[in-house]
């Protein structure tokens, strides 16, 4: 049976989510790739290649749709066994000075940051711990151990879900299932920094910005971790970056 696992949060080809799909892939497994915008995930399963995935479009703030990602993963199709992997790495970001941010904004990004990944941590909770294994990973940031001027409503979402997947591995872990929290402390090279701030990378350079598919490396590598030796959270960084 060919192993599967779930990427929650995929976007354009050139992102994380993307990496995270083609490195599980690499090693035999058949992905699912989860992400709000159909055109986006379908670009993703095809550079897959055939068979090797599959594209479900998926709102994580919303519980149904979370749900139906989850039928999906117990059950991806003859000869493939139910997940075993989950990474949930959904996320947004955006610069809004406090006193211009409003409660319904606030509220968005605790939805995406946070409440989203609640979503996926319990669905995925329900299909593995039957199983007494697997992998659930949540993608960090810089924002989950501090807070900076005009990214209060970012700060306060990852920050809550660093205390999430905190209090899952700690209530899961002796039940069998790595639970795992990637800080990604600096700027990843990717399409969606780089539409933001067009002159980042002329600016840093390719070594000042994290190189997605050596993120997604580490990710691999906390899911091929010896139970008796698990990482809970670990930190990337650029080796030019601060910190």
């Amino acid at each position: 049976m060919k192993p599967t696992a779930v990427v929650v949060g995929v976007g354009s080809e050139e992102g994380l989510g993307a990496a995270l799909a083609r490195r599980f892939a690499k090693e035999g497994f058949h992905v699912i790739v989860g992400g709000r915008t159909a055109e986006k995930i379908e670009r993703v399963v095809k550079s897959l290649g055939d068979g090797n995935s599959t594209a479900v479009q998926v709102d994580a703030t919303k519980e149904e749709d979370v749900l139906r990602l989850f039928q999906t993963a117990s059950a991806p199709g003859e000869g493939k066994s139910p997940a075993s992997v989950v990474i949930f790495n959904a996320g947004n970001n955006q610069y809004i000075p406090f006193r211009e941010l409003s409660g319904e904004k606030f509220e968005d990004f605790w939805r995406v940051g946070c409440l989203a990944g609640f979503l996926v941590g319990r669905e995925a909770v329900n299909l593995l711990l039957p199983q007494g294994t697997g992998t659930i990973i949540f993608t960090g940031a810089s924002a989950s151990l501090r807070g900076r001027p005009g990214f209060a409503h970012f700060s306060a979402a990852k920050a809550g879900l660093r205390m999430l997947s905190q209090s899952m591995a700690r209530e899961f872990g002796p039940q069998g299932l790595h639970v795992a929290h990637v800080v990604i402390d600096g700027g990843i090279n990717g399409t969606k920094l780089k539409s933001i701030l067009p002159g980042i990378l002329d600016q840093r350079g390719l070594d000042g910005l994290l190189n997605i598919d050596a993120i997604a490396e580490t990710y691999w590598q906390l899911h091929l971790q010896h139970p008796t030796a698990w990482t809970h959270e670990i930190d990337l960084r650029p080796f030019k970056e601060s910190f």
